[in-house]
Protein backbone atom coordinates (compact mmCIF):
# COMPACT_ATOMS: atom_id res chain seq x y z
CA UNK A 1 0.00 0.00 0.00
CA UNK A 2 0.75 3.77 -0.50
CA UNK A 3 3.19 5.27 2.61
CA UNK A 4 2.80 8.26 4.06
CA UNK A 5 2.85 11.18 1.13
CA UNK A 6 5.69 13.72 0.95
CA UNK A 7 4.74 17.50 1.50
CA UNK A 8 4.07 20.77 -0.08
CA UNK A 9 7.28 21.50 -1.40
CA UNK A 10 7.03 25.40 -1.13
CA UNK A 11 10.49 26.53 -2.40
CA UNK A 12 11.03 24.22 -5.23
CA UNK A 13 12.66 18.74 -3.00
CA UNK A 14 22.41 -5.28 -4.07
CA UNK A 15 24.41 -5.76 -1.38
CA UNK A 16 27.23 -7.37 -2.49
CA UNK A 17 26.83 -10.96 -2.87
CA UNK A 18 28.59 -13.04 -0.31
CA UNK A 19 30.58 -15.32 -2.65
CA UNK A 20 30.62 -19.07 -1.34
CA UNK A 21 32.63 -21.47 -3.11
CA UNK A 22 35.39 -24.31 -2.02
CA UNK A 23 35.43 -27.93 -1.35
CA UNK A 24 32.95 -30.37 1.57
CA UNK A 25 32.81 -27.44 4.15
CA UNK A 26 34.95 -24.26 3.29
CA UNK A 27 34.08 -21.26 2.12
CA UNK A 28 35.57 -17.94 1.27
CA UNK A 29 35.31 -14.49 2.49
CA UNK A 30 32.87 -12.21 1.04
CA UNK A 31 34.45 -10.91 -2.02
CA UNK A 32 35.12 -6.99 -2.86
CA UNK A 33 33.44 -5.55 -5.94
CA UNK A 34 35.84 -4.66 -8.77
CA UNK A 35 36.34 -0.75 -9.20
CA UNK A 36 35.10 0.40 -12.09
CA UNK A 37 37.38 1.86 -14.50
CA UNK A 38 36.35 4.71 -17.55
CA UNK A 39 32.94 6.42 -17.20
CA UNK A 40 31.04 6.46 -14.11
CA UNK A 41 34.82 5.08 -11.81
CA UNK A 42 34.12 6.87 -8.32
CA UNK A 43 37.28 9.32 -8.14
CA UNK A 44 36.32 10.52 -4.65
CA UNK A 45 33.51 9.66 -1.73
CA UNK A 46 33.35 12.41 1.30
CA UNK A 47 30.65 11.89 3.91
CA UNK A 48 29.56 15.60 4.55
CA UNK A 49 26.57 15.10 7.01
CA UNK A 50 25.14 12.41 9.19
CA UNK A 51 21.08 13.55 9.72
CA UNK A 52 19.47 11.40 12.58
CA UNK A 53 15.44 11.38 12.27
CA UNK A 54 15.16 14.53 14.42
CA UNK A 55 17.17 16.55 12.81
CA UNK A 56 15.62 16.02 9.80
CA UNK A 57 12.42 16.37 11.61
CA UNK A 58 13.39 19.40 12.53
CA UNK A 59 14.84 20.52 8.95
CA UNK A 60 11.03 19.50 7.17
CA UNK A 61 9.76 21.77 10.39
CA UNK A 62 11.83 24.29 9.73
CA UNK A 63 10.46 24.64 5.99
CA UNK A 64 7.20 23.59 6.58
CA UNK A 65 6.93 21.00 5.68
CA UNK A 66 4.27 18.61 7.44
CA UNK A 67 6.44 15.06 7.34
CA UNK A 68 8.25 12.94 9.68
CA UNK A 69 11.66 10.95 8.16
CA UNK A 70 11.12 7.74 8.78
CA UNK A 71 15.13 7.05 8.54
CA UNK A 72 18.06 8.86 9.58
CA UNK A 73 20.19 9.64 6.18
CA UNK A 74 23.73 10.05 5.62
CA UNK A 75 24.84 12.82 2.98
CA UNK A 76 28.02 12.33 0.20
CA UNK A 77 29.61 13.45 -1.89
CA UNK A 78 30.93 11.40 -4.91
CA UNK A 79 33.22 12.79 -7.53
CA UNK A 80 33.27 10.26 -10.33
CA UNK A 81 34.32 9.86 -14.08
CA UNK A 82 31.89 10.91 -17.29
CA UNK A 83 32.65 12.58 -20.41
CA UNK A 84 32.23 16.30 -21.90
CA UNK A 85 31.02 17.10 -24.93
CA UNK A 86 33.28 16.02 -27.43
CA UNK A 87 33.15 12.45 -25.62
CA UNK A 88 36.69 13.12 -23.51
CA UNK A 89 36.89 11.87 -20.16
CA UNK A 90 36.38 14.65 -17.48
CA UNK A 91 34.62 14.46 -13.82
CA UNK A 92 31.40 15.44 -12.38
CA UNK A 93 29.75 15.17 -8.95
CA UNK A 94 26.78 14.88 -7.74
CA UNK A 95 25.54 14.03 -3.97
CA UNK A 96 24.39 10.98 -2.67
CA UNK A 97 21.83 10.50 0.11
CA UNK A 98 21.46 7.05 1.61
CA UNK A 99 18.76 5.90 4.49
CA UNK A 100 20.24 4.36 7.21
CA UNK A 101 19.12 1.08 8.51
CA UNK A 102 15.98 0.74 5.90
CA UNK A 103 15.09 -2.62 5.48
CA UNK A 104 16.38 -4.30 2.46
CA UNK A 105 16.37 -3.81 -0.78
CA UNK A 106 15.76 -0.41 -1.31
CA UNK A 107 14.76 1.33 -4.94
CA UNK A 108 17.08 4.02 -6.39
CA UNK A 109 15.98 7.32 -7.64
CA UNK A 110 17.81 10.12 -9.51
CA UNK A 111 16.51 13.57 -8.91
CA UNK A 112 17.79 16.57 -11.34
CA UNK A 113 18.17 20.40 -10.27
CA UNK A 114 16.38 22.72 -11.96
CA UNK A 115 18.79 25.70 -14.10
CA UNK A 116 21.69 26.53 -11.58
CA UNK A 117 24.79 29.23 -13.00
CA UNK A 118 26.68 28.76 -9.54
CA UNK A 119 28.73 25.96 -8.92
CA UNK A 120 28.26 26.51 -5.23
CA UNK A 121 24.42 25.96 -5.79
CA UNK A 122 24.77 22.51 -6.72
CA UNK A 123 23.47 19.50 -4.92
CA UNK A 124 26.64 18.35 -3.80
CA UNK A 125 27.62 21.90 -2.37
CA UNK A 126 24.56 22.36 0.19
CA UNK A 127 22.61 23.54 -2.83
CA UNK A 128 18.72 24.22 -2.14
CA UNK A 129 17.56 21.38 -3.82
CA UNK A 130 19.17 18.54 -2.19
CA UNK A 131 16.25 19.21 0.57
CA UNK A 132 14.00 16.70 -2.00
CA UNK A 133 17.11 14.24 -2.21
CA UNK A 134 16.31 13.83 1.99
CA UNK A 135 13.04 13.70 1.33
CA UNK A 136 13.07 10.77 -0.31
CA UNK A 137 16.42 9.07 1.42
CA UNK A 138 14.44 9.25 4.44
CA UNK A 139 11.74 7.48 3.24
CA UNK A 140 13.87 4.68 2.05
CA UNK A 141 14.88 5.03 -0.89
CA UNK A 142 18.67 5.87 -2.27
CA UNK A 143 18.76 9.40 -3.57
CA UNK A 144 20.95 10.48 -6.51
CA UNK A 145 21.23 14.09 -7.28
CA UNK A 146 23.48 14.77 -10.27
CA UNK A 147 25.58 18.41 -9.88
CA UNK A 148 25.64 17.98 -13.73
CA UNK A 149 29.43 19.20 -15.91
CA UNK A 150 30.44 22.69 -14.82
CA UNK A 151 28.65 22.41 -11.41
CA UNK A 152 29.68 21.36 -8.31
CA UNK A 153 33.48 19.58 -9.00
CA UNK A 154 33.01 19.86 -12.84
CA UNK A 155 35.13 22.30 -14.46
CA UNK A 156 34.24 24.40 -17.82
CA UNK A 157 30.87 26.38 -18.52
CA UNK A 158 27.65 23.68 -17.83
CA UNK A 159 26.52 22.73 -21.06
CA UNK A 160 23.07 24.13 -20.72
CA UNK A 161 20.15 22.02 -21.81
CA UNK A 162 22.72 20.35 -23.63
CA UNK A 163 21.32 16.29 -24.30
CA UNK A 164 23.36 13.96 -24.48
CA UNK A 165 25.65 15.16 -21.72
CA UNK A 166 22.59 15.90 -19.53
CA UNK A 167 22.03 12.12 -20.05
CA UNK A 168 25.55 10.38 -19.88
CA UNK A 169 26.41 12.80 -16.52
CA UNK A 170 23.21 11.14 -15.14
CA UNK A 171 23.61 7.79 -16.49
CA UNK A 172 27.57 7.99 -14.76
CA UNK A 173 26.69 9.11 -11.45
CA UNK A 174 23.75 6.53 -11.10
CA UNK A 175 26.68 3.53 -11.81
CA UNK A 176 28.64 6.07 -9.37
CA UNK A 177 25.47 5.16 -7.02
CA UNK A 178 25.16 1.99 -7.66
CA UNK A 179 29.32 1.18 -6.59
CA UNK A 180 28.81 2.80 -3.95
CA UNK A 181 25.85 0.56 -2.69
CA UNK A 182 27.60 -2.65 -3.28
CA UNK A 183 30.88 -1.52 -1.67
CA UNK A 184 28.70 -0.32 1.37
CA UNK A 185 26.15 -3.39 1.76
CA UNK A 186 23.31 -1.33 0.29
CA UNK A 187 20.99 -3.76 -1.15
CA UNK A 188 18.60 -2.42 -3.85
CA UNK A 189 15.74 -3.98 -5.33
CA UNK A 190 16.66 -3.03 -9.21
CA UNK A 191 13.89 -0.03 -9.48
CA UNK A 192 14.83 3.06 -10.75
CA UNK A 193 12.77 6.24 -10.67
CA UNK A 194 13.82 8.84 -12.29
CA UNK A 195 12.18 12.67 -12.15
CA UNK A 196 13.18 16.37 -11.66
CA UNK A 197 11.96 19.83 -12.43
CA UNK A 198 12.29 23.00 -14.72
CA UNK A 199 15.44 22.30 -16.36
CA UNK A 200 15.38 18.57 -13.98
CA UNK A 201 12.55 18.13 -16.35
CA UNK A 202 14.47 18.05 -19.25
CA UNK A 203 17.56 16.30 -17.82
CA UNK A 204 15.36 13.56 -16.80
CA UNK A 205 13.63 12.90 -20.01
CA UNK A 206 17.04 12.89 -21.82
CA UNK A 207 18.63 10.45 -19.52
CA UNK A 208 15.41 8.09 -19.53
CA UNK A 209 15.27 8.26 -23.16
CA UNK A 210 19.35 7.59 -23.01
CA UNK A 211 18.94 4.82 -20.18
CA UNK A 212 16.59 2.76 -22.45
CA UNK A 213 18.31 3.30 -25.67
CA UNK A 214 21.74 2.43 -24.84
CA UNK A 215 22.10 0.82 -21.22
CA UNK A 216 19.17 -1.46 -20.31
CA UNK A 217 21.77 -3.71 -19.63
CA UNK A 218 22.88 -1.89 -16.62
CA UNK A 219 19.23 -0.12 -15.86
CA UNK A 220 16.00 -0.71 -15.85
CA UNK A 221 13.84 2.39 -15.69
CA UNK A 222 10.59 1.89 -13.35
CA UNK A 223 8.89 5.07 -14.04
CA UNK A 224 10.26 8.89 -14.43
CA UNK A 225 8.15 11.97 -13.93
CA UNK A 226 9.38 14.73 -15.96
CA UNK A 227 7.63 17.99 -14.51
CA UNK A 228 7.79 21.41 -16.39
CA UNK A 229 10.51 20.84 -18.77
CA UNK A 230 11.64 22.83 -21.71
CA UNK A 231 11.57 19.43 -24.29
CA UNK A 232 10.58 21.32 -27.44
CA UNK A 233 14.00 23.76 -27.45
CA UNK A 234 13.30 24.51 -31.38
CA UNK A 235 10.14 25.07 -31.27
CA UNK A 236 8.48 26.20 -28.49
CA UNK A 237 11.57 27.72 -26.65
CA UNK A 238 13.35 29.18 -29.65
CA UNK A 239 9.81 31.25 -30.28
CA UNK A 240 9.65 31.91 -26.64
CA UNK A 241 12.54 33.84 -26.72
CA UNK A 242 12.22 36.19 -29.99
CA UNK A 243 8.22 37.02 -29.12
CA UNK A 244 9.60 40.10 -28.44
CA UNK A 245 7.86 39.74 -24.89
CA UNK A 246 9.48 39.93 -21.43
CA UNK A 247 10.62 37.07 -20.05
CA UNK A 248 10.79 36.46 -15.76
CA UNK A 249 14.24 34.75 -16.59
CA UNK A 250 15.67 36.17 -19.59
CA UNK A 251 19.16 34.63 -18.93
CA UNK A 252 18.32 31.29 -19.96
CA UNK A 253 18.53 32.60 -23.47
CA UNK A 254 22.08 33.56 -22.83
CA UNK A 255 22.72 30.33 -21.36
CA UNK A 256 21.94 28.37 -24.22
CA UNK A 257 23.27 30.32 -26.48
CA UNK A 258 26.81 30.59 -24.79
CA UNK A 259 26.43 26.85 -23.94
CA UNK A 260 25.52 25.56 -27.52
CA UNK A 261 28.59 28.10 -29.07
CA UNK A 262 31.08 26.28 -26.42
CA UNK A 263 29.77 22.84 -27.42
CA UNK A 264 29.20 23.45 -31.45
CA UNK A 265 31.26 26.37 -32.20
CA UNK A 266 28.62 28.25 -34.06
CA UNK A 267 29.78 31.51 -33.92
CA UNK A 268 33.64 33.42 -34.44
CA UNK A 269 33.50 35.25 -30.91
CA UNK A 270 29.87 36.99 -28.38
CA UNK A 271 29.95 39.59 -30.97
CA UNK A 272 28.46 37.40 -33.61
CA UNK A 273 25.68 36.91 -32.05
CA UNK A 274 25.09 39.58 -29.25
CA UNK A 275 24.79 43.12 -29.34
CA UNK A 276 26.66 45.61 -27.66
CA UNK A 277 27.17 45.88 -24.71
CA UNK A 278 25.79 41.93 -23.88
CA UNK A 279 28.89 40.63 -25.55
CA UNK A 280 31.39 41.72 -23.11
CA UNK A 281 28.76 42.01 -19.87
CA UNK A 282 27.07 38.62 -20.61
CA UNK A 283 30.08 35.66 -20.99
CA UNK A 284 32.46 36.42 -17.83
CA UNK A 285 29.17 36.06 -15.26
CA UNK A 286 28.64 32.57 -16.76
CA UNK A 287 31.40 31.62 -14.84
CA UNK A 288 30.79 29.26 -12.14
CA UNK A 289 30.46 32.14 -9.54
CA UNK A 290 27.42 34.58 -10.01
CA UNK A 291 23.85 33.69 -9.78
CA UNK A 292 20.55 33.58 -11.85
CA UNK A 293 19.65 37.06 -10.03
CA UNK A 294 23.01 38.19 -10.92
CA UNK A 295 22.86 37.27 -14.67
CA UNK A 296 19.09 38.39 -15.02
CA UNK A 297 20.18 41.78 -13.56
CA UNK A 298 22.49 42.25 -16.13
CA UNK A 299 20.13 41.81 -18.75
CA UNK A 300 17.15 43.42 -20.58
CA UNK A 301 13.13 42.34 -19.74
CA UNK A 302 12.53 41.24 -23.56
CA UNK A 303 15.79 38.55 -23.86
CA UNK A 304 15.47 38.92 -27.81
CA UNK A 305 16.91 42.31 -27.12
CA UNK A 306 20.63 41.06 -26.49
CA UNK A 307 20.48 39.23 -29.87
CA UNK A 308 21.83 40.97 -33.05
CA UNK A 309 18.99 41.99 -35.73
CA UNK A 310 20.71 39.43 -38.05
CA UNK A 311 20.59 36.69 -36.31
CA UNK A 312 16.89 37.01 -35.11
CA UNK A 313 15.62 37.64 -38.50
CA UNK A 314 17.51 34.70 -40.07
CA UNK A 315 16.51 32.68 -37.34
CA UNK A 316 12.32 33.44 -37.71
CA UNK A 317 12.69 33.03 -41.59
CA UNK A 318 14.27 29.07 -41.49
CA UNK A 319 12.37 26.36 -39.17
CA UNK A 320 16.17 24.84 -39.82
CA UNK A 321 18.27 27.23 -38.61
CA UNK A 322 21.69 25.71 -37.41
CA UNK A 323 21.01 27.41 -33.91
CA UNK A 324 17.48 25.31 -33.64
CA UNK A 325 19.81 22.57 -32.91
CA UNK A 326 16.67 19.38 -33.39
CA UNK A 327 19.14 17.35 -31.77
CA UNK A 328 18.40 18.64 -28.41
CA UNK A 329 14.70 18.36 -28.44
CA UNK A 330 13.79 15.09 -25.85
CA UNK A 331 10.37 14.53 -26.81
CA UNK A 332 9.76 12.67 -30.05
CA UNK A 333 11.10 8.96 -29.12
CA UNK A 334 9.01 5.85 -27.28
CA UNK A 335 9.93 5.29 -23.65
CA UNK A 336 8.60 1.71 -22.41
CA UNK A 337 8.15 2.48 -18.93
CA UNK A 338 5.88 4.71 -18.29
CA UNK A 339 6.30 8.79 -18.01
CA UNK A 340 4.06 11.46 -16.09
CA UNK A 341 4.42 14.88 -17.07
CA UNK A 342 3.80 17.58 -14.56
CA UNK A 343 3.37 21.08 -15.86
CA UNK A 344 1.14 24.19 -14.47
CA UNK A 345 -1.33 25.96 -16.65
CA UNK A 346 0.01 29.74 -16.38
CA UNK A 347 4.01 28.68 -16.89
CA UNK A 348 5.80 31.67 -18.31
CA UNK A 349 9.15 30.46 -17.34
CA UNK A 350 8.75 26.99 -19.97
CA UNK A 351 5.47 27.49 -21.45
CA UNK A 352 3.38 24.26 -20.38
CA UNK A 353 3.55 23.49 -24.57
CA UNK A 354 6.60 21.85 -23.94
CA UNK A 355 4.78 19.02 -22.22
CA UNK A 356 1.74 18.94 -24.73
CA UNK A 357 3.69 18.68 -27.66
CA UNK A 358 5.79 15.98 -25.62
CA UNK A 359 2.20 14.14 -24.62
CA UNK A 360 1.18 14.35 -28.43
CA UNK A 361 4.86 13.25 -29.60
CA UNK A 362 5.13 10.38 -26.72
CA UNK A 363 1.04 9.39 -27.24
CA UNK A 364 1.61 9.46 -31.27
CA UNK A 365 4.69 6.60 -30.81
CA UNK A 366 2.58 4.46 -28.37
CA UNK A 367 3.68 5.33 -25.26
CA UNK A 368 2.15 5.22 -21.32
CA UNK A 369 2.25 8.55 -20.93
CA UNK A 370 -0.22 11.63 -19.17
CA UNK A 371 0.15 14.86 -18.38
CA UNK A 372 -1.26 16.28 -14.50
CA UNK A 373 -1.62 19.60 -14.50
CA UNK A 374 -1.24 19.87 -10.59
CA UNK A 375 -2.86 23.94 -10.60
CA UNK A 376 -4.10 25.11 -14.02
CA UNK A 377 -3.86 28.51 -12.81
CA UNK A 378 -0.11 27.97 -11.15
CA UNK A 379 3.00 29.30 -12.39
CA UNK A 380 6.49 27.86 -12.74
CA UNK A 381 7.26 29.06 -9.13
CA UNK A 382 3.93 27.83 -7.32
CA UNK A 383 4.05 24.03 -9.45
CA UNK A 384 7.18 22.56 -7.77
CA UNK A 385 5.18 21.55 -4.53
CA UNK A 386 2.22 20.03 -5.72
CA UNK A 387 4.42 18.40 -9.04
CA UNK A 388 6.91 16.87 -6.16
CA UNK A 389 4.00 15.82 -4.20
CA UNK A 390 2.21 13.89 -6.45
CA UNK A 391 5.24 12.56 -8.53
CA UNK A 392 6.56 11.06 -5.52
CA UNK A 393 3.14 9.75 -4.39
CA UNK A 394 3.35 8.20 -8.11
CA UNK A 395 6.20 6.75 -7.25
CA UNK A 396 5.56 5.01 -4.02
CA UNK A 397 2.60 3.14 -5.45
CA UNK A 398 4.83 1.51 -7.59
CA UNK A 399 7.67 0.39 -4.93
CA UNK A 400 8.09 -3.30 -4.59
CA UNK A 401 8.59 -4.77 -1.56
CA UNK A 402 7.56 -1.63 1.24
CA UNK A 403 4.06 -1.67 3.09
Amino acid sequence: MLRHRLLVFALLVSVGALVAAGCDSATTAPAEPEPRVGRGATLSVTLLAEKPVAAIDAEFAALGFPIRARFAVAVYKIVYETIDADGAATQASGALLVPQEAPAPRPMMSYQHGALTARDEAPSAGGGEQIIGLAYAADGYLAVLPDLLGLGDSPGLHPYVHAATSASAVIDMLRAARDFAAMNGLELNGQLFITGYSQGGYTAMAAHRELEASHEDEFAVTASAPMAGPYDLAGVMADTFIDGREHPAPYYLAYTLLAYDAIYGLFEDPSSFLVAPYDTILPPLFDGTHSAREINAAMPDVPGEILQPGLVEAFENDAAHPLRLQENDVYDWLPRAPVRLYHCGQDRHVPPENSQVALEHLRARGAQVELVVPLPLGDHNSCVGPSLLFAKSWFDGMVQGDD
